[in-house]
């Protein structure tokens, strides 16, 4: 069952980022090994049934997450909100952990809850990539028809309304970047250095899902003329956006507060770069993940993860890096896996059963 783990409090009605966003970065402990194709099973189905006891059914699954009230009111106003941020929590759980599934840190559920109270690089990533995935999954569930309150992308242009008459619905992205703002809260928390380092990562993610946004046109016509061509946005598939956020996470950059004479407030501030004078540190990039404190080895099992014990890992590639100098196994096993697959009259494929023998290698004690 869905387990969020909520221990934000609130202070003075005010609701920090990095609060927000835990219920999509600790999400559930029975998604450690997704593959993409498992069913979710976090809510009761909604299925069909009368829009009174659909709309209970939408308030019940709200009072099932651990938000704040304000974040509750908007959920209870959004139909279709509390089914979106389901699939958000699987589409960040599974990129995180496919993008990290050769590396020491894994991006395991156990130890998350004690790693997301840490700067480390590891967290960076996750507050982006969490974001990246609600607004993501918000403009996706716009253009399917998932939510009452958004429709197709509504920019107002001509292209998108020819998009309309021929029956293609745009990703809504500026209407999820709106509504993710107002439901995050987003504001500059007083000195707080992690709370505005939190909020940098978050943005991003969303920053990542924009920069992906592309055009994709139609043709229309007789015998496949293109007499009519139909434009319309669409996002890029996740996957695309979760590997720009792994490279954003390898070139990752270390901050620190620094206090912004001309404005007089504070700021973050990193290494020094070429067109920077050494008295005037550099500012991060917009599109730089950003942490303030080296991350552990991840080698051994800690509150942060289970170690690397155990992991399996490639002879030639990173089986030295992940074991961390303590050597690895080496088993021998059969697999079965289907093969000489033929298509049969009308509509079905008939494969053989073979076996072979696959050497895996894994990390020792």
């Amino acid at each position: 069952m869905l387990s969020y783990l909520w221990t934000c409090k609130e202070k003075n009605g005010v609701w920090g980022e990095r609060c927000s966003l835990h219920i999509l970065m600790l999400g559930t402990r029975c998604v450690q090994n997704l593959t993409g194709k498992e069913a979710l099973t976090h809510f009761p189905s909604l299925g069909p049934s009368t829009s009174s006891a659909q709309g209970k059914v939408h308030v019940k699954q709200c009072d099932l997450l651990k938000l704040s009230r304000k974040q509750k009111r908007l959920c209870r106003r959004e139909p279709g909100l509390a089914e979106t941020l389901r699939d958000a929590i699987r589409l960040g759980v599974m990129e995180c952990q496919y993008q990290f599934r050769s590396e020491r840190w894994n991006c395991s559920l156990e130890g998350r809850t004690s790693l997301l109270k840490r700067g480390f690089k590891e967290t960076a990533f996750l507050y982006a990539v969490s974001s990246a995935a609600l607004t993501h999954s918000l403009a996706r569930a716009c253009s399917a028809g998932r939510m009452e309150r958004c429709t197709c992308d509504d920019s107002p242009d001509l292209e998108n309304r020819k998009a309309w008459q021929w029956g293609v619905c745009g990703d809504n992205l500026k209407y999820s970047t709106k509504f993710l703002k107002k439901f995050l809260g987003q504001k500059r928390i007083g000195k707080d250095l992690r709370a505005k380092v939190d909020i940098h990562n978050t943005n991003v993610g969303i920053k990542a899902v924009k920069n992906g946004l592309k055009t994709t046109c139609k043709c229309h016509g007789v015998s496949g003329s293109c007499a009519v061509r139909t434009c319309w946005k669409q996002l890029s598939p996740f996957h695309e956006i979760g590997q720009l956020l792994k490279l954003r996470y390898d070139d990752a950059v270390k901050v620190f507060s620094t206090t912004n004479d001309a404005v007089g407030h504070s700021e973050l501030a990193g290494p020094q770069r070429h067109s920077h004078s050494p008295k005037h540190p550099a500012s991060p990039r917009s599109t730089d993940l950003v942490y303030v404190e080296d991350s552990p080895s991840f080698c051994r099992p800690s509150k942060y993860s289970l170690g690397t014990a155990g992991r399996t890992c490639s002879r030639e590639g990173n089986c030295d890096s992940m074991c961390c100098g303590r050597g690895y196994n080496t088993q021998s096993r059969l697999v079965t896996f289907s093969c000489h697959c033929q298509v049969q009259w009308c509509c079905y494929v008939e494969c053989q059963q073979c076996m072979q023998e696959e050497v895996v290698y894994s990390c020792k004690q």
